[in-house]
């Protein structure tokens, strides 16, 4: 009666994990990615025959008994997997203005523990209560740590923000801005983000922390391969339209091209405003989907990805962090006139060399307003479209202002 047990869609790491999952099951599982390339964040290109990521930078708890081990370990991936494993003294170092110190953050609590005190001694309580409470709200969450649970364990945490929470452990001002040094990884903004996303987040690489040696795409060719050993299908190239309903349930999804799917249950990976907005059913109700609708959404990146010269800058086993004040909080406040306030820098981990680094990524913030005049165009190796020449100067201009703050730390970039 159906194409599949179970349509999903979109491509990205949850698309596909779940996939998997759901194949070595025993159900019959469809996926319909939009683009030729699938894997989401996953993806990679090249340049000048150097692999460069588009989102997977680093990868958290992917040691023997963590979380992400277990679950790739289950779906037959992990001896597969191409990694390196980051500095264990320091996988991430933050820096602040023109303070010539780095201070580093190191994977083990013990480690972690012992780098931070190496620079404030007098803090031990301080970091010892910011470890035991991270790993705390990390046991509250059932998925996270691979168990069965009830929603009601995560109550007494939700309301705790971020900022809020280290500066009651301590007062000293450098160790609050170096224990939130990396919130550009969950677009941190002071007062508002929630700790339990700071905790999961932190705790993950603090366990352990490693590089993708030839790029992330392999985990979503791993995966791939997996899902079709179970029987599954992956349609790229299969952009849906809509997914058509009644009162109750999804009766298919409809295709770009107008085929129709059907399927027992439909999962999409895509964003809930995205998915409700594609969701034509009645059984939703106007309310609920402007309130998902309006919703905020975090902050965007602006990215700077560089094919380096070979062998003239140094492979970095760990990222840095850079803040341009004194307050980690404030790069995503940025203004025209000073952004950069703040950005991260990330060395890819090659094969073909171990000693110097073929290309490096830049990250900082960008609001959408900043590029929201070219909201409606797309422009995909697939679906090329020239954008203008205002744009090619924006990215341009961009670029190298960025370039000039990353200098004044790593001259030879």
């Amino acid at each position: 009666m159906y194409d599949y047990d179970v349509a999903i869609v979109g491509s990205g790491l949850g698309g596909l994990v779940c996939a998997a999952v759901l194949g070595i099951r025993g159900y019959k599982v469809g996926v319909f990615e939009k683009n030729r390339q699938i894997g989401g964040c996953l993806q990679t290109f090249s340049r000048d025959k150097a692999i460069i990521d588009t989102g997977i930078h680093y990868i958290g708890g992917l040691d023997k008994g963590q979380n992400l081990h277990q679950i790739f370990s289950y779906l037959g991936i992990m001896d597969s997997l191409k990694l390196k494993r980051m500095d264990t003294t320091c996988f991430d170092a933050i820096g602040f203005d023109n303070e010539t110190k780095t201070y580093c953050l190191g994977q083990g609590y013990e480690q972690f523990t012992k780098g931070l005190l190496n620079d404030f001694p007098v803090e031990e309580c301080a970091i010892q209560t910011y470890c035991n409470q991270i790993k705390e709200v990390c046991s509250k969450f059932p998925l996270y740590n691979l168990r069965a649970g009830e929603y009601g364990e995560k109550e007494s945490i939700h309301n705790l923000d971020t900022e809020s929470y280290i500066a009651s452990i301590t007062t000293n001002k450098k160790l609050q801005q170096v224990l939130a040094g990396n919130n550009m990884l969950y677009a941190g903004s002071a007062g508002k983000t929630p700790f339990y996303i700071h905790a999961l987040i932190t705790n993950s690489y603090i366990e352990s922390a490693w590089k993708c040696v030839d790029g992330g795409a392999q985990i979503a060719r791993l995966l791939a391969k997996c899902i079709k050993a179970n029987g599954g299908t992956i349609h790229r190239n299969s952009r849906v339209s809509a997914l058509i309903g009644n009162t109750h349930s999804i009766d298919y999804l409809l295709l770009e091209n107008g085929k129709e799917i059907t399927a027992r249950y439909f999962i999409s990976g895509l964003h809930p405003a995205q998915t409700l907005q594609m969701t034509k059913s009645e059984g939703l109700r106007s309310a609920y989907r402007n309130r998902i609708a309006n919703l905020e959404n975090t902050i965007g990146t602006f990215l700077v990805n560089i094919v380096l010269k070979k062998n003239t800058f140094p492979y970095l086993n760990y990222n840095y962090y850079h803040h341009e004040t004194n307050d980690a909080w404030a790069g995503i406040n940025y203004t025209d006139s000073n952004w950069p306030l703040t950005y991260a820098l990330f060395v890819s981990a090659s094969s073909k060399n171990k000693i110097y680094a073929d290309t490096l990524t830049l990250m900082t913030y960008m609001h959408y307003d900043d590029v929201a005049k070219w909201a409606n165009s797309f422009n995909t190796d697939t679906h090329e479209q020239y954008r203008g020449a205002d744009y090619e100067e924006f990215k341009i201009g961009k670029a190298e202002l960025l370039l000039n703050v990353v200098e004044k730390r790593f001259p030879n970039t």
